[in-house]
């Protein structure tokens, strides 16, 4: 029984868990957002929060701290150099600004001897994005997809930060679709019930318009048979005389 033991397991020893963690949260910070299982995501979760708490601090100890976190300072965003990596994902990435393949440089023997570095991304780049917020930096998406093997739930972890833009994989997100519809639905309605009630007012004054009119046809109408009736007693007088 795990009685009073704090964290996940995940079937691995403290070395290879620590290692496996490190590896999660670098591609997270690398890439924006991870698709693993959720047993990993919520393991890996605090790690990257308060690792970006750290990073806010924006002081020397903190740059240390995040180093010994990782074990090591390490290359990022390498692949913008490959070739085999299609052009579409270099160009479009919704969470930074990737580098030029002319600015990663490499030696006769293929090692990396310049590329931006994981510590001074975080520091620089991840860390102003959060400027203002006190946690509740990432969030767990759920895909709705299985695992083939064990039938893990298969989850994307990301940074919080892109609500207008594209949510998953650069497509927009089943419910934000649905809350979309749902909103475009609405206004429509408002729309309809606010001409329906332009339409009652205006039938509402459309009688008040014209009854001084009436009004005026009601007047015209009597005054006629007095007018009629005056000039009647005026022939009647004449004749008499």
């Amino acid at each position: 029984m795990r009685h009073r033991i704090y964290g996940y397991t995940l079937g691995r020893k403290s070395e290879h868990r620590r290692a496996l963690l490190r590896n999660l949260a670098a591609g997270l910070f690398e890439h924006g957002e991870i698709r693993t299982t959720m047993p990993k995501a919520k393991a890996v979760q605090p790690f990257v929060e308060r690792i970006i708490t750290m990073a806010r601090q924006g002081n020397l100890h903190a740059r240390r701290q995040l180093e010994a976190k990782f074990g090591r300072d390490r290359w990022i965003h390498v692949w913008v150099a490959d070739e085999n990596v299609p052009e579409s994902r270099k160009l479009s990435n919704p969470w930074f600004n990737l580098p030029r393949a002319e600015d990663i440089q490499f030696d006769d023997r293929g090692e990396v001897v310049k590329a931006p570095r994981l510590v001074e991304h975080i520091m620089s780049v991840v860390a102003p994005m959060f400027e203002g917020r006190e946690g509740g930096y990432t969030r767990i998406v759920r895909t709705g997809e299985r695992r083939l093997g064990d039938a893990a739930d298969v989850v994307i972890l990301q940074l919080v930060g892109r609500e207008d833009g594209p949510q998953i994989g650069g497509s927009e997100s089943p419910r934000r679709s649905k809350a979309s519809k749902r909103a475009e639905f609405a206004a429509k309605l408002a729309a309809g019930w606010g001409g329906a009630a332009v339409a009652e007012e205006e039938a509402s004054e459309a009688p008040a318009e014209d009854a001084p009119a009436e009004e005026v046809e009601a007047s015209e109408e009597s005054s006629a048979p007095e007018e009629s009736a005056a000039d009647d007693a005026a022939d009647n007088a004449a004749s008499e005389d």
